[in-house]
């Protein structure tokens, strides 16, 4: 089999559908140079111009070879994908793959896996972690573990918990603040900041409050299990989400300074199932119901 430029016509695809290199780049989330560069790589390998030289006034236009090209691509990718999803639908009746965030999949997920290999020894449960959200059917996903607002137009969105935010630290770190008052304590100590916007302290501050607390200081993380992390290590106090904080929280990793005050976020967590599939199959069923009721016991 001839050795293709596989990425560049990848690139060239979405140029192509997009119409444009800065779209195309917007859509694989890399940089226009990045698709220009395997653009210009593709039309050395071919021997033939694919885009037309710009010239004043003159938007983006593709040559005659082209054109030709991208609409071979289109339908070579799309037959692509239609081969992946017939070969997806003779997975295993037992098989269900779900797909949520890094810090959802490690701090809530994966702990309760023993109880559903336990009860239902017979599924295979795959994981697939991802940071944004993407298409359930795209990713070959069964089923999705959301945070944030929903719904999603992907697939059959459903509630499954709220969330309660508090602050938590190391015993030995909120010690060494030297304050017996929480909340002047809490004014001392170096904030430790999530990137979720869900997850910021002015949640925080507009339920409780306090004086010269400047936001705008302290290391930022990119994901709750990152600042809990950081929290653990005794680098500051994270405002925490305690469905991820609870493990921690319950081994004495962790600890509640303001013990039992919290703010709630409803609807914070979301299960999301494709509508091709729902619950069709016992196997999918009994991962459902397995998570919504792990969602139920959870401490409050």
């Amino acid at each position: 089999m001839r050795k293709l430029p596989l990425s560049a016509l990848r690139a060239f695809a979405y140029v192509f559908e997009t119409g444009g290199v800065r779209p195309a780049a917007r859509a694989l989330q890399v940089t226009h140079s990045a698709i220009s560069r395997q653009v210009r790589e593709l039309e050395a390998w071919l021997g033939v111009a694919l885009i037309e030289k710009p010239a004043r006034q003159r938007r983006f236009a593709l040559t005659i070879q082209g054109q030709a090209l991208g609409k071979a691509l289109i339908s070579g990718l799309n037959d692509l994908e239609r081969a992946v999803e017939s070969v997806r639908e003779l997975r295993a009746p037992n098989s269900v793959v779900i797909t949520t965030t890094p810090s959802l999949a490690t701090r809530w997920l994966m702990p309760r896996l023993p109880v559903l290999a336990k009860n239902h020894p017979s599924i295979e449960l795959s994981i697939v972690t991802e940071a944004s959200v993407k298409d359930l059917a795209a990713q070959g996903a069964d089923l999705a573990l959301r945070m944030g607002g929903g719904p999603w137009p992907d697939g059959i969105c459903e509630p499954l918990m709220d969330e309660l935010l508090y602050p938590v630290a190391t015993r030995s770190y909120w010690k060494s603040l030297g304050e017996r008052k929480p909340a002047r304590a809490l004014g001392k100590a170096r904030l430790l900041h999530d990137r979720d916007p869900d997850s910021g302290w002015d949640r925080w501050f507009d339920v409780y409050p306090a004086r010269n607390i400047d936001l705008r200081v302290g290391p930022r993380f990119t994901s709750s299990d990152l600042v809990l992390q950081a929290a653990a290590q005794g680098l500051g106090v994270a405002l925490a989400r305690g469905s991820l904080a609870e493990t921690d929280v319950s081994r004495g990793i962790l600890f509640r300074p303001f013990e039992a005050d919290h703010v709630r976020i409803a609807n914070a967590y979301w299960l999301v199932r494709r509508r091709d599939d729902a619950t069709a199959r016992p196997a999918m069923h009994a991962v459902i119901e397995w998570i919504k009721a792990c969602a139920a016991k959870r401490p409050t």
